[in-house]
């Protein structure tokens, strides 16, 4: 017989998808679990006690039962539906690549209530329109990297480790800044603007960075740095960067 066990979670769900006659498959991203990829029962059927739980997006409370094999949601409830992300092409897309760098970047069960935390504000401030959408994004991004190991070192050398504060060249191998004397193999040139940039985005909270107030070019030489790093390191590489590029154009 298989023990059932209890879990209590608040989650968002990152993606689902259709499975058997009325079932959905649906990952989510929880406070005390990480990701998990999850059963929900019916789900299709829009009548169904758990249908609007189990929307894109969706931030609940969930009670799950877990099992030997998947977890199955028991019950939901809806704390934020962040439905209005999806009513607006640029929220849309912002909010999916979240998603989509969630469920690239992050082991199934590991637990980060940091990350969680951050990408819980990170959809609040998209859907209020209080602070730019593509320095959430970088600012995200960048916590990410640091949640999963790639984050960057920029008040010393990656090489050296000389003390510095301000530098021409990031280290794609090492993350981080590189000093004037040491060798600049496989790094990436940007502008001492963008450096300082990259240091306040890496060490300021999400809703916060709203002090920052950057131009265009600074904007694409700090998405040029996360966007390598982010296609270099993780299994996959996220397929909404090109619907950004797009969105841009």
């Amino acid at each position: 017989m298989v023990k059932l066990s209890l879990l209590k979670c608040q989650g968002v769900v990152i993606k689902t998808q259709d499975y058997k006659e009325n079932d959905k498959l649906v990952w989510l991203y929880t406070d005390t679990n990480g990701k998990m990829t999850t059963i929900a029962k019916g789900a299709k059927k829009s009548k169904n006690k758990l249908f609007s739980v189990t929307l894109p997006l969706c931030f609940g409370e969930y009670v799950l039962f877990e099992g030997k094999s998947l977890a199955i949601i028991q019950e939901g409830k809806s704390m934020q539906s962040f439905q209005g992300l999806l009513n607006n092409l640029d929220k849309l897309t912002y909010s999916s690549y979240m998603c989509e760098l969630i469920d690239i970047a992050m082991v199934e069960g590991e637990n980060n209530r940091w990350l969680f935390k951050e990408f819980i504000t990170t959809l609040y401030l998209l859907n209020t329109d209080a602070i730019d959408y593509e320095l959430l994004i970088r600012a995200f991004e960048l916590k990410l990297l640091k949640a999963t190991g790639y984050g960057m070192t920029l008040n010393s050398c990656v090489l050296c480790k000389k003390a510095i504060s301000l530098s021409n060249y990031i280290s794609l191998s090492y993350f981080g800044g590189i000093c004037d004397e040491c060798k600049k193999e496989h790094s990436v040139f940007i502008s001492k603007g963008a450096y300082n940039a990259l240091k306040f985005l890496t060490t300021t909270a999400s809703d916060k960075i709203y002090r920052l107030n950057l131009s265009k070019d600074i904007k694409k030489e700090i998405e040029k740095v996360t966007t390598l790093i982010i296609s270099s390191n993780y299994a996959k590489k996220p397929k909404s960067l090109e619907m950004l590029k797009y969105l841009k154009e």
